[in-house]
């Protein structure tokens, strides 16, 4: 007898996936680089919508967002380094 196999969902941090059939969306959404605002509360400073239908299929589409993702986070992690040589 066969174990059903029991998949864990893929944790990918910062991108979430958007099934809406009444709105017929569908596609990836980017969230990287949170701030406080002065309220208090966090915002996300990169956000970005990859379609399915936009990118030719869901795999295309999460491939754009990833490379989005990497892009940002590289053009993140190089800001306070440069802010730091100033400084000192």
């Amino acid at each position: 007898m066969k174990r059903a196999s029991s998949r864990r969902p893929v944790r990918r941090r910062g991108i979430s996936r958007i099934d809406q059939d009444s709105t017929r969306t569908h596609g990836w959404f980017v969230r990287a680089g949170f701030h406080a605002r002065r309220d208090g509360s966090y915002v996300p400073r990169h956000s970005k919508y990859f379609g399915d239908a936009t990118h030719g299929g869901k795999r295309r589409a999460l491939q754009a967002a990833q490379a989005y993702l990497a892009k940002v986070d590289k053009r993140r992690t190089k800001k306070p380094a440069r802010a730091a040589r100033r400084a000192a």
